[in-house]
């Protein structure tokens, strides 16, 4: 997991990287594309290591390509006409993420990898509701789904500006709801078997369903703040599931 996550956070900043041009960044990326591919990873000790992952932990290769096709997506100005689209984008950015991570965990039950897509819809909806701002601001990017904008009465121009109009809070809380129904279809196919081996995976989807939540009480600030949970509920958070899997393991339920 330590060398996944490198290269999943190698590969995000080869995409953000603001002292390289969109074309530069796309060529670096390019030539991670084309190593991992081939299952060549010469002269880099991430990529050396990441290129062993697919044939030790036996998921596709593909995976690892969808991730830097993920990312790459974000190069330049960056809009979603429809939900389908939307959705297309996360999979490769957060779903194909859990598929892996499912595989290194150890994950045994062919449900773990559903209960990874949808997780991953779910957490990466959430992060995209909880940046509106950041993204408009720093980078010029809309992830929400143009139809919706236009159905709420929505501008792009007035998202890009932090000055959102009277349809804003309701396009927020349906995509909320969206983000929400995601949560509990993941938790829905979630294979008791591998409630172990997925602990991480669980612990994250607490942290980021609570910030939905959070989100959702306050009626989105994303203009003028960045939602976070507290260090000290973090570690909550933590231990809370770290006792729950000992006690399960020490009583075998």
């Amino acid at each position: 997991m330590t060398t996944f996550y490198a290269f999943c956070r190698v590969v995000d900043d080869l995409a953000d990287d603001p002292g390289a041009a969109p074309d530069e960044r796309a060529v670096r990326l390019d030539t991670w594309r084309r190593a991992v591919s081939e299952g060549r990873g010469e002269g880099d000790p991430v990529l050396t290591e990441t290129v062993l992952l697919p044939e030790r932990y036996g998921f596709p290769r593909e995976w690892l390509v969808e991730i830097i096709d993920g990312v790459a997506s974000d190069l330049g100005r960056v809009r979603y006409v429809s939900y389908e689209e939307l959705l297309a984008y996360c999979y490769k950015v957060a779903s194909v993420v859990g598929l892996v991570s499912a595989e290194i965990f150890g994950c045994t039950q062919p449900a773990s990898r559903e209960y990874a897509v949808k997780l991953g819809y779910a957490l990466q909806l959430t992060n995209i509701l909880r940046d509106v701002g950041q993204d408009a601001r720093e980078s010029g990017r809309i992830y929400l789904p143009l139809e919706d904008l236009q159905r709420f009465g929505v501008s792009e121009q007035e998202v890009l500006e932090g000055r959102p109009g009277p349809g804003f809070i309701a396009l927020m809380d349906f995509e909320y709801e969206r983000a929400h129904g995601l949560f509990e279809a993941a938790e829905a196919v979630l294979p008791p078997a591998d409630r172990t081996a997925l602990l991480p995976a669980r612990m994250m989807a607490q942290v980021y369903r609570e910030i939905l939540e959070k989100l959702h009480r306050q009626r989105y600030p994303v203009f003028v703040e960045r939602c976070r949970l507290h260090p000290l509920r973090k570690v909550w958070i933590l231990l809370r599931h770290l006792g729950r899997a000992w006690l399960a393991r020490l009583t075998g339920v």
